[in-house]
């Protein structure tokens, strides 16, 4: 049914991220503010977009679980815009990155501690398999 499909398309889309190198950027607690680190590791994922130019890339921002629903879902889409607009600026066409925010919804990490919360805040990058 739609929700295997689902399922199916999530883990092509995992595998094709990872076999492309793509690097999460990661953000301070409640900023999104793009890091030295962060724009290191945007660099190379500019990189990867340029030598495959019909690739879509969907950005997702995650956050850690403090906070509301509803704030880190704002949270999770600023971190997400500002890894965007920082690909744009290194030439990457808006037109192939798209944005979505998960806000706390989809952590990575799930005990409850700062090492585990650092990784939650990220912007990730997808590549999109689907059409």
């Amino acid at each position: 049914g739609a929700a295997a499909r689902q399922l199916a398309e999530i883990r092509a889309e995992q595998v094709a991220s990872v076999a492309a190198g793509l690097r999460d950027v990661f953000f301070a607690y409640d900023s999104f503010s793009i890091t030295d680190e962060g724009r290191h590791a945007l660099s190379g994922d500019a990189e990867w977009a340029r030598s495959n130019p019909y690739a879509q890339l969907k950005i997702e921002g995650h956050c850690d679980e403090r906070g509301t629903s509803a704030y880190n879902l704002v949270l999770g889409e600023k971190r997400a815009k500002a890894v965007r607009n920082y690909l744009v600026e290194l030439g990457i066409a808006p037109s192939h990155l798209s944005v979505v925010s998960y806000g706390k919804e989809r952590p990575f990490c799930t005990e409850h501690t700062e090492s585990c919360y650092s990784q939650n805040r990220r912007g990730h990058l997808v590549v999109k398999t689907g059409k």
